[in-house]
């Protein structure tokens, strides 16, 4: 008895093509979207020109003028090396509010720090446990690992001393140290500030 052999329908032979087509579509990996280079060079001379001027902290005509043009310079040099955050992103609501969150917890850090300071410099009586602790990070990225290390070492109490990429630990020097524990070590210094500054990198 012969075998029924049936010829696949027109209407089957096109849904087995838009299936495959699917499926490449599928693994094929998505190219992401270059950024404009006009958009490029005007981020980063907004972002050269507000390093300027934090660096300077001088609202003359002469050194607004001398940064803009240092800020056109630099942008010309570096606007080729890759994408550029734009600055307008910052006005966010989210990203606002972590601004705000990140601005609040380092500014009280650094208060609380420099109270607890000059009370140590007034009653130098009082006992004072300095050393090296090592504290887990969240941080990742090359980013986020530099903006912890700065913003907890405004605060006059830490100073990043070493880094552990591979282990994701930081290495720090405490004028008084935490309770023993790397997760105590991470709750008094770089935790308040990693949660902020995580949420906003990470949006």
């Amino acid at each position: 008895m012969a075998a029924d052999r049936r010829a696949p329908s027109a209407g089957a032979g096109r849904a087995a093509a838009g299936r495959r087509r699917h499926a490449s579509a599928k693994a094929a990996p998505l190219r992401p979207r270059r950024q404009p280079i006009p958009v490029r060079y005007l981020s980063a001379v907004i972002w050269a020109f507000l390093v300027w001027n934090l660096l300077t902290w001088t609202a003359t005509v002469e050194n607004l003028a001398v940064g803009l043009g240092v800020a056109l310079a630099v942008a010309a040099a570096i606007a080729a090396a890759g994408t550029v955050i734009p600055p307008w992103r910052l006005l966010d609501p989210r990203r606002l509010a972590g601004i705000v969150w990140l601005i609040a917890v380092v500014s009280a850090g650094i208060m609380r720090e420099n109270v607890k300071l000059a009370r140590r410099i007034w009653l130098p009586s009082r006992p004072l446990a300095s050393g090296m602790v090592i504290a887990p990070t969240a941080a990742r990225t090359d980013g986020e690992i530099a903006a912890v290390g700065l913003l907890t070492s405004l605060v006059v109490d830490n100073q990043v001393i070493d880094i552990d990429r591979s282990r994701h630990l930081l290495q720090f020097h405490g004028v008084a140290l935490p309770p023993p524990g790397r997760q105590h070590a991470r709750a008094a210094i770089n935790g308040p500030v990693e949660r902020p500054l995580l949420f906003l990198s990470r949006r």
